[in-house]
């Protein structure tokens, strides 16, 4: 018989609120990290709203674009599906599933690939919210 019971939420019983406050509740070197992982995202895209989403840091625009968490041993990094393909080979180096990429949490952040990625998924974003064009021609 299959368990239905939930994996248990590595932040206990914690519900956040704000990105200030999920990164408070870890230890200074990996707020650190959380940080500069916050401040490559906002580089890339500056218009997003920083919020909580699934218990972790979040960056919408119309919808969630990037999501990231920090773990024992790793940050977890969560673009959706589609980046994986593209980058797959400079992501090679990491532990990947369906969707999410694992920074070992003892090595420098990858930032240029970050950037990358959340270029990557902010042009994705605009491809899909691009306004139609007019079906009435102008009449001049």
């Amino acid at each position: 018989m299959k368990s239905t019971l939930k994996k248990p939420s590595p932040y206990g019983a914690t519900k956040f609120s704000t990105i200030d406050e999920y990164h408070a509740s870890f230890p200074k070197n990996t707020r650190d990290i959380l940080q500069k992982f916050r401040q490559t995202i906002k580089q890339i895209v500056p218009q997003a709203t920083e919020t909580i989403s699934y218990n972790i840091p979040t960056f919408k625009l119309d919808k969630n674009l990037v999501h990231y968490a920090a773990f024992k041993e790793h940050i977890g990094f969560y673009p959706s599906t589609s980046p994986m393909e593209i980058f797959k080979e400079e992501l090679k180096a990491y532990k990947t599933l369906k969707g999410a990429i694992q920074f070992p949490i003892d090595q420098p952040l990858p930032i240029a690939l970050i950037k990358k990625i959340v270029k990557f998924r902010l042009d994705e974003e605009k491809k899909k919210t691009k306004p139609k064009k007019s079906a009435v021609k102008d009449h001049q």
